[in-house]
């Protein structure tokens, strides 16, 4: 499962806009109402069972230094990407150029989420959840900028089997054994950078939002019971 969710959630999100694009890709409420649920469902996942584990393997202040250490990784990334791991990717203008950054940035990203998984099998879930909304939103993109349908399928390929061969990576590789604990620190960070800033962004003009709290609610409850 390890394995197969990762890979399966972003052909489930490529599914969603091939089979909605006629009618319009699925309404921007909707894919925020997911991002929100997805927020909050991976963040209580990283609390609940993946930053204990850490904290009980590592001294505490080193903890917390690969873990800032992650959260600034994921600073650089987003540079790159400009925030497509958490909902920010437009989709209204037609690109010329393959979107190289975007993609080195969600590759380097995807990979290093697949290091924990074999060793928390319910983070899987996590990722599963955070993946749909962003290949929703990067499908989305790949085709309304016009590329073919070979880079938009290499794209989306590669992007579905880094978090796999990372996990594959952390369970194979006998010389990663010792360091999977600082790995898996930095990860925790580069969770909490994202779905931290997703359910901030959920808040639009910090107004109350039933709908959006609910999902938050939902995410957090279902983590916990996991």
């Amino acid at each position: 499962m390890s394995y197969l969710l990762p890979i399966l959630a972003v052909v489930f999100g490529a599914g969603i806009v091939l089979l909605t694009k006629k009618k319009s890709t699925m309404s921007q409420w909707s894919t925020k109402l997911l991002l929100s649920f997805s927020g909050a469902f991976l963040l209580s996942l990283t609390l609940f069972n993946l930053l204990p584990e850490v904290y009980h393997h590592l001294e505490g202040k080193t903890t917390g230094i690969f873990i800032m250490l992650g959260i600034f990784i994921q600073i650089f990334l987003e540079s790159l990407s400009k925030g497509a791991e958490h909902g920010h990717l437009h989709v209204h203008t037609k690109h010329s150029s393959f979107p190289w950054l975007l993609f080195i940035s969600l590759s380097i990203h995807s990979f290093l989420e697949g290091f924990p998984l074999h060793q928390h099998n319910t983070m899987v879930y996590g990722v599963l959840i955070h993946k749909i909304p962003i290949a929703i939103l990067i499908t989305a993109f790949l085709i309304k900028s016009g590329f073919s349908f070979f880079k938009t399928t290499s794209f989306l390929v590669i992007f579905a089997i880094m978090t796999p061969l990372g996990t594959f990576v952390s369970y194979f590789f006998e010389g990663l054994a010792p360091y999977l604990s600082y790995i898996n620190a930095i990860v925790i960070g580069i969770f909490l950078h994202i779905s931290t800033i997703i359910l901030f962004e959920s808040s639009e003009g910090h107004k109350f939002n039933f709908s959006k709290l609910l999902s938050i609610f939902l995410g957090v409850l279902i983590a916990y019971f996991l």
